[in-house]
């Protein structure tokens, strides 16, 4: 990997780890009536089982680890995508190409995550409700653009 690919694939998961992040803990504290820490908390009992919903610290802090890690590996998957593919690369340099992609990247990365990564780690399907639907949204804005922003930023456009 060089320079360049390091330092895009770092910005777009520190970036998206810092902004989802946030507006998840706000979401919860503000709108949820719940904590942060219960927040991340919930994350890490996708490993650790319901018991780490009573961990503490402990648990939220590697509720935040997981939340960066996911957050790093969407980032990396998307690299991987813009590298190899002239048709995303192309998609990106025209107009509102960024959106259109962080529009169909953002989703994608809710629809696999609650609908099959998570149920396959806590064992349960998922229940579709109002805050699943906001987050399916808030995808767009909050994971998919800091994701397609930061990667593409720098690509040279494609020669037509």
């Amino acid at each position: 990997m060089n320079r360049d690919t390091a330092s895009r694939l770092i910005r777009a998961g520190l970036l998206t780890g810092v902004i989802d992040g946030l507006c998840s803990s706000i979401l919860a504290t503000f709108f949820y009536g719940s904590t942060a820490t219960r927040l991340f908390q919930g994350v890490a009992a996708t490993l650790l089982g319901r018991e780490a919903l009573d961990g503490g610290t402990p648990t939220a802090l590697l509720g935040v680890l997981m939340h960066f890690g996911v957050a790093f590996g969407w980032s990396a998957v998307f690299l991987f995508l813009v590298e190899r593919s002239s048709g995303i690369r192309g998609v990106l340099a025209s107009r509102y190409g960024v959106a259109k992609v962080a529009a169909l990247y953002g989703p994608f990365i809710w629809l696999v995550m609650s609908l099959a990564v998570i149920p396959l780690l806590v064992h349960r399907p998922t229940t579709i409700s109002i805050r699943w639907w906001i987050q399916l949204i808030g995808h767009i804005p909050f994971v998919g653009l800091p994701i397609v922003a930061s990667i593409w930023r720098g690509f040279r456009a494609p020669k037509a």
